[in-house]
């Protein structure tokens, strides 16, 4: 029993740290994530009737709101109680505070897998891509490993001295703080997006070859103008209901739902640049044959984050390419610019851009290499010594 307690417990802690790290690399991807959830758990409370729906709406729009704090508390929970529980350091605090932990994801993952609505739960983040089902099964064993080791939490020894172990669990609660910070200052220290370095964008937006293509379900949601009832049904459903004859139901949306994943599915999705006037030039930017400058930035009220004065200036040098997925934030005029200003999705910006603003060097299409604002005198050296 004490040796098997042992090896669940180095097990469960080295889980719990290598989950935490994974996502350490790239908070915002998590805070991405749990927006998500947010989302949709709101979506369906305004289709529906619930007690205290008003509240309950307020409060995941307040979690919404504030998803980056979110994210980064876990993370940090993750990785510190991973330790702490290896080292055994107050173990019967740790042990409770992981069930709560364990609990919390396991219905999170249980609703990935079980709504379909999701095809990676981001529980390892992107550079250790799990499907919801493996994730709420990994989950379920993490919950009953935690719970045996409540009941055997005698035979958890400590491992050095109490301070040493205070000291220990200090310094993690440090390492993964820094490293967050890194992360959302300079870029991930692992890139797992498909707009890294070495990617070649034409590649990336593409199927791969000999794909298999996915199956997909469309379904049809009618709602009762009366009950406000709603019916989720498939085609065959719906053409054997012939709920059209009824009156009192209403067509409210026309779902498209993933039956089977296949594999021709882009890694880049969605990816398109477009002129303020509504022009499509990915074609013309990706193919362009000497060296470019791609500038992911949404300046909101910063405007340190869009000084268009040097970007004038590095476009005599080198094609730029301003993008952003918000072009208000923008004048109309641009005439009187070297630099072209494109739009994108939201979701691809917030692929390219982990940190806001993100400069790309590109050439036909080939990421040569990225920074963040905050290497901007990097970038420069980098482009100052290139030779078409």
């Amino acid at each position: 029993m004490r040796m098997t307690t042992r090896i669940v417990q180095a097990i469960v802690a080295l889980l719990f740290i290598v989950s935490g790290l994974v996502k350490a690399n790239d908070p915002l991807g998590l805070a991405y994530k749990m927006e998500e959830f947010f989302e949709l758990w709101v979506d369906g409370l305004k289709s529906g009737h619930f007690f205290a729906k008003a509240p309950l709406i307020s409060l995941l729009d307040f979690l919404n709101n504030h998803t980056l704090f979110l994210a980064v508390t876990m993370i940090t929970l993750e990785i510190v109680t991973g330790v702490a529980l290896l080292l055994g350091w107050m173990k019967k605090f740790i042990l409770y505070l992981l069930l709560a932990l364990i609990v919390f994801f396991s219905f999170l993952t249980g609703y990935a897998y079980l709504s379909g609505k999701f095809t990676n739960c981001g529980c390892f983040g992107d550079c250790i891509p799990i499907t919801p089902k493996t994730s709420f099964i990994k989950d379920l064993v993490l919950l009953v490993l935690i719970v045996f080791l409540l009941f055997g939490r005698r035979y958890i020894q400590p491992v050095f001295s109490k301070r040493t172990r205070a000291a220990a669990v200090s310094l993690s609660l440090l390492f993964t703080l820094l490293l967050q910070w890194y992360a959302l200052k300079y870029l991930p220290l692992v890139d797992c997006l498909p707009m890294k370095k070495g990617n070649n964008l034409n590649v990336e937006i593409k199927p791969p070859k000999d794909a298999v293509p996915s199956v997909y379900e469309t379904r049809l949601v009618y709602q009762n103008a009366t009950t406000s009832e709603l019916k989720d049904m498939s085609q065959e459903e719906f053409n054997n209901s012939k709920i059209w004859e009824d009156p009192s139901w209403k067509w409210k949306e026309t779902k498209t739902k993933l039956i089977q994943k296949g594999t021709d599915i882009p890694r880049l999705q969605n990816f398109s640049l477009k002129t303020l006037g509504g022009f499509d030039s990915t074609e013309a930017v990706l193919n362009y044959t000497g060296y470019s400058i791609l500038y992911f930035v949404n300046p909101g009220k910063g405007p340190e984050l869009f000084d268009q004065n040097y970007w004038n200036q590095k476009a005599k040098q080198l094609p730029v390419f301003v993008i952003t997925s918000a072009p208000g934030d923008f004048a109309a005029d641009t005439s009187n610019n070297n630099y072209q200003i494109f739009t994108t999705d939201g979701t691809v910006f917030r692929i390219a851009a982990r940190v806001n603003p993100t400069i790309y060097l590109l050439k036909q299409g080939a990421i040569i290499n990225k920074w963040p604002l905050a290497k901007i005198k990097q970038a420069e050296q980098t482009i100052n010594e290139l030779k078409n």
